[in-house]
């Protein structure tokens, strides 16, 4: 097939469907081009959504989505080999509409989502992998797919194709990322009936939990691990910096197992039945991989882009998927209104980014990710933390309690962090997340 369209979008995630939708609506010829079988079929993530900026795009969408629970309750949780350390939030106000997050299965929910463009009049074209860019005078206008006679022209290409991707790199926009700046996440998918998740986790209804935990899950490598609720089942995985994960001489799926018999983690999943497991690259460095963003009648957007905010406090991919979807979609009306496709025209995609919170956050949490990934935050203080809490509440008659400066001050030394150390770590904590 060879074809003509206003656009054309790589890529059925919610940055690419997010796009085809707006410009669906606009009235634009759209086509959504998947490699996949489906919307969905070849994604992976943890499992909470963060919905509110797709309210405005689909008011009241928690109606018809297919959402699985709504996060209630967040436990960030720091591990040391026979221990642990939890900080255990709990609101009723996150279980009320417009609600605050929740559990998906991306196959289901990017199926969905893509639906919602199509009825909205693009055209989805699934099974279909795109092998390169088709240029002329220095500009994109079309893409070569692997179908017979599979040329589709545009007057302007959306990339929306994942984390390390093909089109950016084929436009010399994304540079190789280094393995520091990129994780590996591995994920199981743990079958419990519904009543004892509620039961095990002290859930009620629809309500959810939302685990961020730290230190020994990932052993020597740098990285962290998550579990997360769904109606009758939780995934538990783990997120694994490369550049460690080498160093350690480790393997994702035994660190995995390690996790899992964790003496706070193996209650939570006892009795459990595996269902799934999957991998997938994330890009973790924030700001400092952000590639360039656009070039003449190219727009790329999501992991592509890799606007994926992993700073530890925060995890989230998919609410800045569609927040530069919708940017992109504004800079194409902008631009089809202008009759003009330029490099020039498009630059405002990245004007529009910055003036919203999907570059504004990446810029302001940019020391972040360096800072969780810091030896002593991923393996010194999880351990410090919990011996710190078993000083405190063991129970020894045989001499007066002790207060907490002098726990504290032992185990500093006991761990064999100066003053100096620590004073620099909090600095560094400051700077990540507080000022």
């Amino acid at each position: 097939m060879t074809r003509r369209f206003d656009a054309i979008i790589v890529g059925a995630g919610p940055a690419g469907s997010t796009v085809a939708l707006l410009l669906a609506r606009a009235g634009l010829d759209v086509v959504l081009v998947e490699r996949g079988e489906y919307p969905g079929a070849k994604n992976m993530f943890g499992g909470v959504f963060y919905g509110h900026l797709l309210n405005e795009l689909i008011p009241n969408w928690w109606e018809e989505a297919p959402i699985e629970r709504y996060i209630t309750r967040r436990v960030t949780m720091f591990l040391a080999p026979e221990a642990s350390f939890a900080i255990d939030f709990k609101t009723a106000n996150f279980g009320q509409p417009p609600y605050n997050g929740c559990t998906i299965f991306r196959p289901h929910f990017d199926r969905w989502y893509a639906e919602k463009a199509v009825q909205a009049g693009a055209l989805l074209l699934p099974e279909t992998v795109v092998d390169d860019l088709i240029w002329q005078d220095g500009r994109v206008v079309g893409v070569r797919t692997r179908r017979a006679d599979g040329k589709l022209y545009a007057d302007v290409v959306v990339a929306a194709d994942g984390v390390n991707s093909f089109l950016a790199k084929k436009a010399g926009l994304q540079r190789e990322f280094r393995d520091e700046e990129m994780a590996v996440g591995v994920k199981e998918v743990i079958a419990l009936d519904r009543r004892t998740i509620e039961e095990r986790f002290g859930l009620r209804g629809d309500e959810g939990v939302d685990y961020e935990v730290v230190g020994a899950c990932t052993g020597d490598a740098h990285g962290g691990g998550f579990l997360y609720t769904y109606k009758e089942a939780v995934a538990i995985g783990i997120v694994v910096q490369i550049a460690s994960l080498a160093r350690a001489k480790a393997k994702p799926h035994e660190l995995l197992d390690a996790f899992k018999r964790h003496p706070s983690i193996a209650p939570l999943i006892r009795g459990g039945r595996a269902k799934e497991y999957s991998a997938h690259m994330v890009p973790e460095a924030g700001w400092a991989m952000i590639p360039q963003l656009y070039t003449d009648g190219l727009l790329v957007v999501g992991d592509a882009a890799a606007l994926t905010f992993a700073t530890g406090l925060f995890l989230e991919g998919m609410n800045y998927a569609i927040g530069s979807g919708i940017a992109a979609a504004e800079t194409i009306l902008e631009a089809r209104a202008q009759g003009d496709f330029s490099r020039r025209t498009l630059a405002g995609y990245r004007r529009r980014l910055e003036q919203s919170f999907v570059l504004e956050d990446h810029r302001r949490f940019r020391h972040a990710p360096a800072f969780v990934n810091s030896e002593r935050v991923q393996n010194v203080y999880p351990i410090l933390l919990c011996r710190a809490a078993e000083t405190l509440f063991t129970v020894d008659n045989s001499r007066p309690k002790r207060k907490l400066l002098g726990i504290a001050r032992e185990q500093v030394r006991r761990a064999g962090v100066s003053w100096l150390q620590l004073l620099r770590d909090l600095w560094g904590a400051g700077r990540a997340f507080g000022w």
